[in-house]
């Protein structure tokens, strides 16, 4: 369950997306990401405290079609695959940028399918295949995002790798300083810091398949947000320290440069395999959801029963299969517009996590007003609520203000509203029946 997690989070945010939001904020990126980590916490902690009360398939669409009426669950289900549909996108954008690295010049929407497919047909085999590949996908970034903290530090500290001379931390402020843009950069880096995050709720939808939820569930809550907290965190505050923000993405990867000031030679070609790991690592995850999610919305009367079938492993392979048809739109994006298709999808997917986040604050606040009504036990507890729900919705209103403020993602402002209304059209069309 944590890799899963770390696996469908730990992504392109961070290997493609990180520098671009470094160009925008500089070294004060590291607040954007800690803003952003708290108001994850929040929103983990208020997802923890219903799903140990409620381990059930679906998670908070479920949640919400409980306490909030069907339509919530409804639009919150549909919008959460849109989510990684769009996420997916992003992904296997990325694989089609990277296998540039060592085929240049072949059309990228031939890896983006490579990818589509090959994720595809893992997710189509048994649970089980599906979660050793997912965990050794995810083993491998972690693996290299900890030696990159741990080299960096040795670095910073030792001077390993630059003659025994400790490179220090002076390049978090000597280049402009700290915060060279102001905070309005640190505002502008929030729709990428997000959608680094993007993936963490994935703890939730492990719930009805997990065994001995009350045990698992709680640890599983408390450890994937700190361990991506620090990873993200760690991983940026050390490249910031080596090389001066306004060189990052320029002059190759960092974790590239890291590597090679280390005497690792292929280190290139070694990053290389692992950032394409951890793309396929987070579309697998992708697609996992989107199978999952459709599975339970079916089950719930949200979408047609056709989908709430699984093969005699377990394996919702309807839904999967219309997931993967809606993914080959991202195909034809990238043989339409490569160079515009990954901007384009990790905006629109930012928007629907923020609905996907917002739901689950405000889903917490009548289920917790109900428990304290009801005199029921709170075994996992969300810290000063109501009023950190509130703080935490304040701030995912204000990334969607910076958003409709930059032209880069302002389209997401403008996709993301018109799908969920059509499905509110599709709402009322179906006169609210089942199936």
């Amino acid at each position: 369950m944590n890799l899963l997690a770390l696996g469908s989070c730990i992504g392109v945010g961070l290997f493609l997306g990180s520098a671009k939001a470094i160009q925008l904020a500089g070294p004060a990126i590291l607040i954007a990401y800690a803003l952003g980590g708290l108001a994850m916490l929040v929103i983990m902690r208020a997802l923890g405290e219903m799903t140990l009360a409620h381990p059930v398939a679906g998670s908070f669409t479920s949640h919400a079609a409980t306490y909030l009426g069907p339509f919530a669950g409804y639009l919150t289900g549909w919008q959460y695959w849109f989510m990684w549909v769009v996420t997916c996108v992003a992904e296997i954008t990325a694989v089609a940028v990277y296998m540039q690295v060592w085929f240049p010049g072949t059309p990228g929407w031939i890896w983006s399918l490579a990818a589509l497919a090959g994720m595809g047909l893992i997710n189509f085999a048994t649970v089980k295949l599906f979660g050793e590949f997912e965990y050794w996908f995810a083993l491998i970034k972690v693996v290299m995002i900890i030696a990159l903290i741990g080299a960096g530090a040795a670095m910073i500290c030792l001077g390993l790798g630059n003659g025994g001379v400790p490179i220090g931390l002076s390049n978090l402020w000597t280049h402009g300083g700290f915060m060279p843009n102001g905070f309005g950069g640190v505002l502008l880096s929030l729709q990428m810091v997000m959608f680094a995050y993007l993936g963490i709720e994935m703890i939730g939808l492990t719930a009805g398949e997990a065994q001995n939820p009350q045990e698992t569930l709680p640890k599983a809550f408390k450890s994937v947000f700190w361990r991506i907290a620090l990873f993200y965190v760690g991983a940026l505050l050390v490249i910031l320290s080596l090389y001066p923000w306004n060189e990052v993405g320029v002059n190759g990867s960092p974790f590239v440069l890291t590597f090679e000031r280390l005497g690792v030679h292929t280190a290139a070609g070694i990053i290389n395999f692992v950032v394409i790991t951890a793309a396929l690592s987070s579309c697998n995850g992708g697609i996992f959801s989107t199978g999952r999610m459709l599975y339970g919305l079916a089950k719930e009367g949200q979408a047609p029963r056709f989908f709430a079938k699984t093969s005699a492993t377990g394996v919702p392979r309807r839904a999967i299969l219309v997931s993967l048809s809606a993914l080959l739109l991202g195909v034809v994006l990238n043989y339409l517009a490569p160079e515009q298709v990954f901007s384009w999808a990790t905006a629109v997917a930012t928007f629907a996590a923020v609905w996907t986040w917002g739901v689950i604050l405000i889903t917490h606040l009548r289920y917790r007003r109900l428990a304290v009504l009801q005199g029921n036990d709170i075994a996992f507890p969300l810290r000063f609520s109501p009023v950190s729900n509130y703080l935490a919705l304040a701030f995912l209103v204000l990334v969607l203000g910076v958003m409709a403020v930059h032209p880069d993602t302002r389209v997401a402002l403008i996709i993301g509203p018109a799908f969920v209304g059509l499905l509110a059209i599709l709402y009322r069309a179906r006169g609210n029946k089942a199936g």
